[in-house]
């Protein structure tokens, strides 16, 4: 069975702020693959940025005939948290009119700094 072709917005890109002695702004490095990518005045540019590193990534390695890796994770895993903590999770999920299951990934995304696509 072929591997499905990996899309722009399947990778990881980590958010950076950049000092003012490289510039300022934002870098958005892509770690799945080495070398890929971005910059920009905000962090929206640097990722939209990184997105285009991505695509030039991928078109380089084609035409160097380099396998082009997918995404590390899957975007799934199973995580058990004290009763206490489900409890206050399913709370705050249904103040927020959201499921549980998408609650946790915003609060996460949040934290890591990037937005859930």
């Amino acid at each position: 069975m072929a591997k499905a072709k990996a899309k722009q917005t399947d990778y990881a890109i980590m958010l950076e702020p950049l000092g003012e002695t490289d510039g300022g702004g934002w870098l958005a490095s892509v770690p799945a693959l080495p070398g890929c990518m971005g910059d920009g005045e905000t962090p929206e540019e640097a990722i939209a940025d990184a997105r285009d590193a991505i695509r030039a990534w991928h078109d380089a390695a084609r035409e160097l005939g380099r396998e082009i890796p997918g995404p590390a994770a899957t975007g799934q895993w199973r995580q058990r948290v004290p009763r206490s903590l489900h409890e206050k999770l399913k709370l705050a999920a249904a103040r927020e009119g959201m499921s549980l299951n998408g609650y946790v990934a915003s609060v996460l995304a949040e934290r890591i700094g990037r937005a859930v696509a």
